[in-house]
């Protein structure tokens, strides 16, 4: 098996025991429901999408919004989910979208991850993903978000996950997924320009519902 998935295992496997081993309660600033987020954003106006109950027993518990923004009748709809975890100690982590999304027949094209500038100046790492389903293409941006942290790699966010557990006695974390459909007229750039513009207008508003 590969040097990766060991990797992974053994980090599984020492976040377990940290986790168990500290205070069964995570010591998290006060934060509001993800219901609250801004349901006009630049523009964009939002409409929340149900969660089935099989996607909400594969996530576990925690604090969700799936939501569509659209802008006007020529500009295609962007995508927002974020789930917030307000304690990972259970055993039961974020789940990677490199699991969820070809579990739903997507599969990926490209991956990149690189530093995006929110609208306040404030640089996060995120990932870039161009998934396929037959004729089908959507541009994906994500990212991890715990304690003012933005991180791509679900590895670098166990790593981080097990230092804050012993630090400052908290797990809590998010996943942040942004998805647009790609034009054929506009290609990938068109559609990666307005997720990231989209996202630079997102990460500003997230500290008052993930804390840092």
């Amino acid at each position: 098996m590969s040097l990766r998935f060991w990797t992974a295992v053994l980090l599984l496997a020492a976040t377990l025991l940290v986790l168990h081993a500290r205070p069964n309660t995570d010591r998290n600033p006060p934060s509001e429901p993800l219901a609250q987020f801004p349901s006009t954003i630049a523009g964009w106006t939002g409409a929340d999408q149900p969660i089935d109950q099989r996607s909400l027993d594969l996530l576990g518990s925690g604090d969700f919004l799936n939501r569509i923004y659209t802008q006007n009748s020529q500009t295609l709809p962007i995508s927002l989910f974020i789930g917030y975890f307000p304690t990972q100690r259970t055993g039961q982590t974020i789940h990677s979208p490199k699991h969820c999304l070809p579990g739903a027949g997507w599969t990926f094209e490209s991956s990149n991850s690189l530093d995006l500038t929110d609208a306040n100046d404030k640089p996060h790492r995120v990932g870039e993903y161009i998934i396929s389903n037959g004729d089908q293409e959507q541009f994906v941006i994500y990212w991890y978000e715990a304690h003012g942290r933005s991180v791509a790699d679900e590895y670098r966010a166990k790593l981080y996950l097990v230092a804050d557990a012993i630090r400052m006695n908290r797990t809590d974390g998010a996943l942040i997924r942004v998805i647009t459909p790609v034009d054929p007229r506009q290609g990938t750039a068109g559609a990666k320009a307005r997720a990231e513009a989209f996202t630079r207008q997102v990460a500003p508003l997230l500290p008052r519902f993930v804390p840092d």
